[in-house]
């Protein structure tokens, strides 16, 4: 079965791709989702016209996206935790918390974007994520995970 993505869907493909998948999964959850459609040969010349207009929007939002990597790789991140014995988090940290800080920073992206290789951090030390601005603009961040400064 094939369908039209209509949103960004994890490990299968981006908004307006044509993706081959198994009638269940198309049927019983992409399309009740409002993730897909159905790819009709109407659909698929409607796609094509869309995607003609878009072109050249596209390439500014990749150059902006471009853009926002570039600063990024520049940046300085280091998120702080509170620390117990052998270095270790009391808790975790997690995309959100490195979404939150590049917000802070003056990078705004959705945690969904940002991928921490094992998912959590629980120990001090540096560390390094993909951040994916765009569908084809994608960064690697390093950042420091330090022991918050106790106020005694």
């Amino acid at each position: 079965m094939e369908i039209i993505l209509k949103k960004d869907v994890e490990n299968l493909g981006f908004t307006d791709d044509i993706v081959q998948v198994k009638n269940g999964y198309g049927r019983n959850y992409l399309i009740p989702q409002g993730l897909g459609i159905l790819a009709t040969d109407g659909a698929k010349k409607v796609l094509a016209e869309n995607l003609r207009q878009r072109a050249h929007k596209e390439t500014k939002l990749v150059e902006d996206a471009q853009t926002q990597a570039d600063k990024l790789k520049e940046m300085s991140v280091q998120l702080t935790a509170k620390v117990g014995q052998g270095n270790k988090l009391f808790g975790s940290l997690s995309n959100a918390d490195l979404a939150l800080e590049l917000g802070r920073q003056g990078i705004q992206i959705d945690k969904k974007f940002i991928q921490i290789p094992g998912s959590v951090i629980k120990t001090m030390g540096r560390y390094s994520a993909k951040v994916r601005f765009h569908r084809d603009v994608q960064a690697e961040l390093e950042f420091e995970v330090v022991a918050e400064k106790n106020a005694s």
